[in-house]
This record gives structure tokens, C-alpha cells and sequence, in this order.
């Protein structure tokens, strides 16, 4: 008989996956899509909670903000946290606080108390996002299988976000500005529900306690940082914005020299030598700074210039949201055709011409380049996404996964949030430069009601404040293309380098 080589076949063999996986990737989306929709679903509410709650511009951007730095400024901490005392644990706990400022926020009294919960919600979002990721390196040990998985949250992470808007409309529509908070709470308690039932429990033995002065600084670089450049874009460059901003970035230098020798950094810097990896954390941060700025503007355009309601501006945000969802599953795919290097890059230019194509919108007319725009910058966006979260989970062991999640993540959220200060403080700028008009169009069209002239100006600016922003990302966009694609044409050089061509093996 002649003998059969089997090596390669079992080599080949994928591990058996079982149903209890997959459900407990079903438990894992919840916190996932509720985290990334809190992220975006204010975008539309903002007119309803501006008219009940009566908040000043600078509140009305805390409230917006608020949410994402706080997840910023704690995802790696959390991360961290995860891998040591466990990610079901810490999954579990983030979650209980989620649902409980969700409840504060719902039933807010004023500006003061609803930004309070948001930052409460930032800090139970900050511990989901890193444990529920990494918590898929436990449950799929086949590396196909667990490639599906991480498509499969991306593409809620990401669809979450772009759905955002569509889902605070449809509630809007139907019931007060609270029920858009109100909604986490009984998604949040199936989690808890099952969660113990269908998640393992993973942590990390041998590794040391949290710097605490590390998590401290962390935090206090961040925030201050991101809030100097917003008042300046927003007010103008004064004493307190040029301070903070330097307290900032002070801070931020002494946090990285920090980390670079402590024997367990909360930052681990060694990470950012791989080229793929700095590709991947700029291109999500980028990504969702332009997606975030454009999502947040072109939801007040439909609204108070193009005349929609709430429910029609929700509506025609959904090619878009559907897009993100799509590609995002797609991501893998499309990376083992043209490479990671190569996808991001063309993911990259396909969401830079989709913020280009709202150029295309005007006060009396442009939804059919809205709609055109949003849904292609979407397809970019959602390949993007699912990339930087497969090369975040592959480029560490499992006993670190958490932390590199944490890094990932939170370039996600300060992408996020710096969207929204600095293209919306940009935005804001351009539009109070086109008159004497109040801080926001919306004001300045209550104070005008039956001025048809002062409203169709100040309508005019904004959208002139808008395309402004929106280049700025369409810019930031093919930037971080070319940056991808110079990436692998240093690879490439090196691998046929002369010197290294003559070494001879070893």
C-alpha cells in the first residue's frame, strides 16, 4: 500500500467550533452596538435637547464630548485592567455602570446632570469595548473562525456608530429625547443575564499591578489637550486655551517617557515599531475623526437647513449605515485580496471621495450628493474598521490582548471625539465669520423667525462651515493613504535589498 502523507491535512483541518461560541459572540455584540450608537446618537437629538434643556454651545459640545473622552482616556487602562482580574468580570461590572448613568441620562433635569451621566456612561463604555474583544481570542481557538468573529463585532462597532442617528430618529419621532438613553437598560440586562452563562472567564497570570500614576496621567493629558483646542477653534486663542494645551502635552511627554521603563507600562510602546500596526491606529483614528465631524454636521444640515424632520433625516442616513455594516463584514475578505496594506489604502481614498462628494450639497439643494457621499464614504469606512481591529487582536498573545484592544479602541474614541471638537470647533468658526449670528445656526434661527434673509445667510455660512470641515477629513483621509501605501513600498524595499540579498543564508 502506498503510504499517504496526512500531515498537511490535519495541518489544514479546522478546529471545531462550538455553538456555544457563537452565542456568546451574540451576547458580546450588545454592549458593542449600544457603545458605538451612544457615540453617534446624539447627532440628531441635539436640536430636541437644545429646545428642553436649554444648554449653552459650550455644554451642548460637553455633552457630545464628554462621552468619547472619558472612553479615551480609560480604554487602555481598562484594557489592562481586564487582562489581570479578569475580562468576564470587568465586562460585567462596565456594564451595570453603563445601564445605570443610561438611566440618569434619560431622566435628566438640566445640561449640568446629562453631561455627568454621559461621563459616568464613558467610563462603563470604556471597560466593554477592550474586554469584549479580547474575550474572542478565548472563545475561537480556529484562527478562520475567529477572523469571522471579528468581523462580525466590527461590523455592529462600526454599523453601530453609522446606525446611531437612524435608531435617536426613530425614537425621537415617536417618544421624548430620554427614550434614546432609556433603551440601554434592557439590552444591558440580558447581558448580565448571560453573560456568566456563555462567556469564559479569561486573565493573565504573572503579570503586575496597574501603575496608578500612569492611569492618572493617562487621563489628565487627554482632556486637557483636546479641550484648549477646542476652546480656541471655538472662542479664539486666549490665556486658558494656550496653558491647558501645554499642561497637556507636558503631561502626555512625561506619561511616554514613563512607559518606556516601567516592566509593566499601561502603554506598550513596542507595539508602534510594526509599520501595520501604526497604519492601523492612524487610519482609525482618522477614520472616525472624519466620520464623526461629517456625521454630526451633515445630520444639523438636514435638519435646520434642508428642512427635515427628525424621522427624514434619520431615514436618509440609512444607505449609509448600511454600507458600514456590509464592509465591515467584508473586511477580511478584501484584505486577502489585496493585501492589508493595500486595503487599508483603498479603503482610505473611498471614504476621503465620499466626504468630497458633499461639496455637492447646498441650502437649496444637494440630498442625492448626501446620499451618494455618505453611502461611499461608508464602504471605506467599514473595511477600515474591521482591518484595524483584526491586525489589533493579532499582534499580541492572548494573555495581552486586552491591552492591545485598549490601544486600538481608544484611537477609535479620541478619532471620535476629536471629530467633533476640532472639525465641528472648524465648522463653527467658518459659520460665526459669515455674520453677526448666535453661537449655532439653530439659535440664530430662533432669534430670527421671521427674518428670511439673516436665516438664508446664516444657513449659507454653515454649509460653507461644513464643506470646510468636511475637506479637512477628505484630506486627513488620502494622508493616511499615502501613509499605508509608503508603508509597504518600504517593505517591499527592504525585502529586495541588495546588502541583504548578498548576506547568504543567516
Amino acid at each position: 500500500m502506498v503510504g499517504i502523507d496526512t500531515s498537511a491535512a490535519v495541518r489544514s483541518a479546522p478546529i471545531a467550533t462550538p455553538r456555544r461560541a457563537w452565542l456568546g459572540l451574540a451576547v458580546l455584540i450588545l454592549p458593542v452596538l449600544l457603545v458605538s450608537m451612544d457615540m453617534s446618537v446624539l447627532y440628531l437629538a441635539m436640536p430636541t435637547l437644545t429646545e428642553h434643556l436649554n444648554p449653552s454651545a459650550e455644554q451642548q459640545l460637553w455633552i457630545l464630548d464628554i462621552y468619547g473622552f472619558m472612553i479615551a482616556g480609560l480604554l487602555i487602562t481598562m484594557g489592562n485592567l481586564g487582562d489581570r482580574i479578569g475580562r468576564r468580570n470587568i465586562l460585567l461590572a462596565g456594564a451595570a455602570v453603563f445601564g445605570l448613568a443610561s438611566l440618569l441620562a434619560a431622566f435628566a433635569t438640566g445640561a449640568g446632570m446629562l453631561i455627568a451621566a454621559r461621563a459616568l456612561m464613558g467610563v462603563g463604555g470604556a471597560t466593554l469595548l477592550p474586554s469584549s474583544l479580547a474575550l474572542i481570542s478565548s472563545l475561537f481557538a480556529d484562527p478562520r473562525a475567529r477572523g469571522t468573529a471579528i468581523g462580525v463585532w466590527t461590523a455592529f462597532f462600526a454599523g453601530g456608530s453609522a446606525v446611531g442617528p437612524v435608531i435617536g430618529g426613530l425614537l425621537l419621532h415617536k417618544f421624548w429625547w430620554g427614550s434614546i438613553f432609556l433603551i440601554n437598560t434592557p439590552v444591558l440586562l440580558v447581558l448580565l443575564a448571560l453573560g456568566p452563562l456563555v462567556l469564559p472567564e479569561h486573565r493573565s497570570s504573572g503579570r503586575g499591578p496597574l501603575d496608578p500614576l500612569s492611569v492618572v496621567m493617562s487621563i489628565g493629558g487627554i482632556l486637557p489637550l483636546v479641550y484648549a483646542i477646542k476652546r480656541a477653534a471655538a472662542e479664539g486663542i486666549d490665556v486658558v486655551s494656550v496653558v491647558l494645551g501645554l499642561v497637556g502635552i507636558a503631561v502626555l511627554v512625561v506619561f511616554v517617557r514613563r512607559q518606556r521603563v516601567l516592566a509593566e507600562p499601561l502603554l506598550d510602546l513596542s507595539l508602534f515599531r510594526g509599520g501595520l500596526f501604526r497604519v492601523a491606529i492612524g487610519s482609525s483614528t482618522v477614520g472616525m475623526m472624519s466620520l464623526a465631524g461629517m456625521s454630526y454636521l451633515t445630520s444639523t444640515y438636514l435638519q435646520t437647513v434642508a428642512g427635515r424632520d427628525v424621522l427624514g433625516a434619520a431615514l436618509l442616513g440609512i444607505p449609509a449605515a448600511i454600507a458600514v455594516f456590509v464592509c465591515s463584514m467584508g473586511g477580511a475578505r478584501v484584505a486577502r485580496w489585496l493585501g492589508t496594506r493595500g486595503s487599508f489604502a483603498v479603503a482610505l481614498s473611498s471614504a476621503a471621495v465620499g466626504n468630497l462628494m458633499l461639496l455637492g450639497i447646498g441650502v437649496d439643494g444637494g440630498i442625492g450628493w448626501y446620499l451618494a457621499g455618505s453611502t461611499i464614504a461608508g464602504l471605506g469606512y467599514g473595511i477600515v474598521f474591521t482591518l484595524v481591529s483584526e491586525v489589533a487582536v493579532s499582534s499580541v498573545p492572548a494573555e495581552r490582548a486586552g491591552s492591545a484592544v485598549g490601544i486600538s479602541e481608544t484611537s477609535f474614541e479620541l478619532g471620535n471625539a476629536l471629530g467633533l471638537s476640532l472639525l465641528g470647533s472648524l465648522a463653527a468658526l467658518v459659520f460665526r465669520s459669515g455674520g453677526n449670528f448666535a453661537d449655532t445656526l439653530g439659535e440664530t434661527i430662533v432669534e430670527h423667525p421671521g427674518d428670511g434673509a439673516v436665516v438664508h445667510a446664516a444657513q449659507t455660512s454653515f454649509v460653507h462651515g461644513m464643506h470646510t470641515a468636511v475637506a479637512v477629513g477628505a484630506a486627513l483621509l488620502i494622508a493616511m493613504a499615502a501613509a499605508a501605501v509608503a508603508t509597504s513600498s518600504r517593505r517591499r524595499s527592504r525585502a529586495v535589498d541588495p546588502a541583504t540579498a548578498q548576506a547568504g543564508p543567516g
